[in-house]
């Protein structure tokens, strides 16, 4: 290990504290935490030298790869101009150019407004403020409540949170939230007492496929489903595409897969293609008027980088990726290359039972070769994906699922050498159990 590295290791136990993270397991003086430093492409390299495919695309936001030539060059030219400017009583040509792309991806006369903030919880939480405040100020002050999904993730700002349905995440918290009702799918819906109907404000959901619940896909169909069943009852419709958006399953947002338009579309992450934070909440006009007339009606709420000039540069040239590139015409091939890998992989190890997938997402299980999962304290998955990083690979797993999620513009080649590391980790570190069990 070279001075430089040690040093960074140890400034960084000493001083610093990382996001879902036992951080006594991390300063343990055995573990050496790997000092990211430069990317191109898939590929990611460590200050010692080593190259790694980002497996899960640093954590599900990156899109057309690091440092792209056509987005790096639009920061570079926004930095010459400015970085950062109010929204708070001023405007700037990004800002209005990007909201209007962004509706344009839906049809004319749906989610018209666009609400800029930071990151995927603060466009959850800036969903919920609004929702909550338009029904007071419709004179629908009954209807309160929020219905949101088993083991669901949106979040970890305080309303974000209360709608999670992760117990390890999110239950110490419930007692600072509001209403919320956690159903597992749609029979459990429609089963609801009608009390808790007529009180709901909305339903959120992750369209198609929830992330954080080991990559859970929807059954088809279910996304119309939920859009009837809220239209029928009076209830607005939230999507949570922070982690779906962008291409991730095939489509620019995943909702579209299935034709359907919400009352509210969170996104994040991918929108700048992970470049810089940033994040948009797309709502319908209905919904935007009733915020309009005297001053106590405006959506007081907001962040000091609301629609950052340089996030929204950013964002313009990821679209514009998208578009000359032709990206998501490009993802059908890779698609059914992933899925093929997959079955391949499973066929191959014994200690991979099966895998769920949507488009460029895909969650794979480890277990032992009866099938039976490990105990959970043996934490195989994380393991496993230790394991891998000798082979050239970083991803993190959902417990014992192995996330893989790599940039849209991932090659034949590159996504068969991570199913190979994916491989070769799995079995290392499932065979070094067995073997000291």
């Amino acid at each position: 290990m070279n001075t430089d590295t040690r040093r960074w290791i140890e400034q960084d136990k000493k001083h610093c504290w990382h996001p879902f993270t036992a951080q006594s397991q991390w300063c343990d003086p055995d573990f050496e935490p790997l000092m990211l430093v430069s990317g191109q492409g898939v590929w990611l390299e460590d200050s010692e030298g080593r190259r790694y495919i980002d497996g899960n695309s640093s954590i599900w936001c990156n899109i057309h790869g690091h440092g792209h030539p056509s987005i790096i060059a639009a920061m570079k030219a926004q930095l010459d101009k400015v970085c950062q400017t109010s929204y708070l009583g001023f405007a700037h040509p990004l800002a209005s150019e990007l909201a209007e792309r962004l509706c344009a991806f839906f049809p004319e006369g749906t989610l018209s407004r666009v609400f800029y903030s930071d990151d995927g919880s603060t466009a959850l939480e800036s969903a919920i403020k609004m929702e909550r405040q338009y029904r007071i100020q419709m004179g629908q002050e009954g209807r309160q409540g929020f219905i949101a999904f088993d083991n669901c993730y949106h979040g970890d700002t305080m309303g974000a949170a209360a709608l999670g349905g992760v117990s390890l995440y999110f239950d110490r918290f419930r007692a600072a939230g509001f209403d919320v009702r956690h159903v597992r799918c749609m029979e459990e819906l429609r089963s609801l007492p009608a009390s808790v109907i007529t009180g709901t404000a909305a339903v959120v959901i992750e369209p198609v496929v929830q992330g954080v619940n080991r990559i859970n896909v929807w059954p088809e169909g279910m996304l119309r489903e939920l859009r009837a069943w809220t239209e029928e009852n009076g209830i607005h419709l939230i999507l949570d595409e922070v982690m779906t958006g962008y291409g991730r399953t095939g489509h620019m947002f995943a909702c579209l897969k299935e034709g359907v338009v919400p009352d509210f579309l969170c996104t994040a992450k991918g929108l700048t293609s992970g470049y810089t934070p940033m994040a948009a909440t797309l709502t319908r006009e209905e919904i935007y008027n009733a915020f309009l007339g005297e001053e106590r009606r405006a959506f007081f709420y907001g962040h000091t980088f609301t629609a950052h000039q340089l996030g929204c540069a950013t964002a313009m040239a990821s679209l514009d990726v998208f578009r000359d590139e032709a990206v998501l015409e490009s993802l059908p091939s890779k698609i059914a290359l992933m899925r093929e890998l997959a079955e391949d992989a499973c066929q191959k190890s014994v200690f991979l039972s099966g895998f769920r997938q949507a488009g460029m997402v895909m969650g794979i299980d480890v277990s032992r070769p009866d099938g039976s999962p490990y105990p959970k304290e043996w934490g195989m998955g994380m393991n496993a994906c230790l394991a891998m990083r000798p082979y050239g690979l970083l991803t993190r797993p959902i417990v014992d699922t192995i996330v893989v999620m790599p940039p849209l513009c991932i090659n034949e080649q590159e996504l068969r050498a991570l199913f190979y590391a994916l491989i070769r980790g799995v079995e290392d570190a499932c065979l070094a159990a067995e073997k000291n069990a």
